[in-house]
């Protein structure tokens, strides 16, 4: 009998109210790994009420007391770090290797969760008037929460858990129902731990359930990974609730290569951005827009790579490139390949109807490259989501700035070249919050926010980083004199 998965509420693990589930698919062999349950209003009232309830007394304990899970919960992650590298490929569909970086960076977010004793701190002037000193503490909220997507289901949670209950506050995490799995191997990770209980609690499922965490009053802050225009929805629910907010939308991630780039380097390093997790990341590089002389053996190197690339099952040690999550993606993504190719495109490296021996319903979509794309095709506007790389050819540097901008996103953009003069420029007058310099994944570390502008990012601070640290706390302002 296939697995129900429970909820994790107050220390414990408890069926939901509703008996909807939605199946947990692998997305290469199409078995069904488990039912997700569709948990309801009632079972995030629960959550929220465990959470709150366990808030007075956690708050309470001493912050170096709280930083020591931390340190435990670390250990504990390195031991099950190829476990949780196997949850993450069966569920979601990507390498093993793309698996364990996932997990590996979310590790570094339980690193970074060591140090807020030290980012915590508030300051003080002595004598701001006659004998009357000034002090800005920080101080936690209450119940924050997060609702998280597939393509990261482990990594992402982790941007948000650890450094909110080091901070004092209580944690809900509400995963996507396409892949949850993950995160209730984390709980059972977590629940090794002996948190007191209601610190840290799991609800799955899908709109219900996330429309009731963005609305419940006991829940002081919302974080949000997703498309753009459902975290346009998330921003304006949760303001609209009184809540604070942080939502990361979707891309389109622009990448310039300089006729002076490294060309085996740069091509190497495009390939990982547009192909890697087959392209199901928001800072996957989407559209190459090849500067001048660079332009013909760019297309042709990218052309030679990606037809090599070994498409297959993501436990496969060989395996380049997995599938993308569903069949329904598989179908989206075919279908803005043929529009664009309907408007003008080339496909130069056509990926549709993919068939991999042994996984023959398996969702896979070869890498496609497609050319002649103009800035006002579909392909080159839109995200796809998917491993799909349109290729644009500008005359100059100061045209590929002019495409970049245009673009209604603002979540990464990168360049190759080896001038300091040209990576100073584009750092300098390009809209996004990421940006690589001869990087193709210009991905922040744990200890750095992670960027995102226009309709990349909703909200005023970022995950991760000194801004996490600002997210899940206050400031209380003391004026005493004696």
């Amino acid at each position: 009998m296939t697995r129900i998965l429970k909820n994790y509420i107050g220390g414990a693990w408890v069926e939901a109210a509703s008996s909807a589930q939605t199946p947990v698919i692998n997305p290469a062999t199409c078995e069904v790994l488990a039912h997700c349950p569709d948990s309801t209003r009632a079972d995030v009232d629960a959550a929220v009420r465990a959470a709150q309830a366990a808030y007075p007394e956690w708050r309470s304990t001493p912050i170096l007391s709280r930083v020591q899970y931390m340190y435990r919960l670390k250990a504990l992650l390195e031991d099950r770090f190829e476990d949780l590298a196997k949850c993450v490929v069966e569920e979601n569909g990507k390498t093993r290797d793309e698996a364990r970086g996932e997990v590996r960076r979310g590790i570094e977010s339980v690193d970074f969760a060591a140090t807020v004793p030290s980012l915590m701190r508030g300051y003080k002037v002595e004598d701001i008037s006659s004998g009357i000193d000034e002090t800005a503490e920080r101080q936690p909220l209450g119940v924050f929460a997060a609702i998280t997507p597939f393509n990261f289901p482990l990594m992402v949670p982790l941007w948000f858990l650890p450094t909110a209950i080091t901070c004092g506050n209580t944690y809900i995490i509400k995963p996507s129902p396409q892949t949850p799995l993950s995160m209730v191997l984390f709980f059972e990770i977590l629940d090794e731990l002996g948190l007191p209980e209601g610190v840290v609690n799991l609800v799955l499922g899908g709109k219900e359930a996330s429309i009731a965490v963005m609305e419940h009053p006991g829940i002081v802050g919302v974080s949000f990974v997703g498309s753009t225009p459902v975290a346009k929805i998330v921003y304006e629910t949760c303001a609209r609730h009184g809540k604070r907010v942080q939502a990361q939308g979707g891309a389109k991630n622009y990448i310039a290569v300089m006729p002076d780039a490294d060309m085996n380097a740069t091509v190497a390093n495009i390939m990982g951005s547009a192909f890697g997790c087959a392209g199901q990341r928001c800072l996957a590089g989407s559209v190459v827009v090849a500067v001048g002389d660079a332009y013909e053996p760019l297309r042709d190197e990218l052309v030679r790579r990606a037809s090599a690339l070994r498409v297959g099952y993501g436990m496969d040690e060989t395996t380049q490139m997995g599938t993308v999550i569903s069949d329904e993606a598989r179908e989206r993504i075919e279908r803005m390949i043929s529009a664009g190719i309907a408007e003008g495109a080339e496909p130069i490296l056509d990926g549709r109807d993919a068939k991999v021996e042994g996984y023959e319903q398996g969702s896979f979509v070869r890498p496609t490259i497609l050319d002649k794309v103009t800035p006002e095709m579909s392909v080159a506007r839109d995200e796809i989501f998917g491993p799909v790389l349109s290729i644009i050819h500008v005359p100059d540097f100061d045209s590929a700035i002019e495409v970049i901008n245009k673009s209604r996103y603002g979540n990464a953009a990168s360049l190759f070249t080896t001038s300091g003069k040209a990576a100073r420029e584009f750092k300098y007058r390009v809209q996004a919050g990421n940006i690589g310099i001869n990087v193709g994944v210009a991905a922040a570390t744990a200890s750095f926010p992670f960027g995102g502008q226009k309709e990349s990012f909703f909200g005023d601070l970022h995950g991760q980083g000194l801004d996490s640290v600002e997210f899940f706390t206050d400031k209380k302002i003391l004026i005493e004199r004696w």
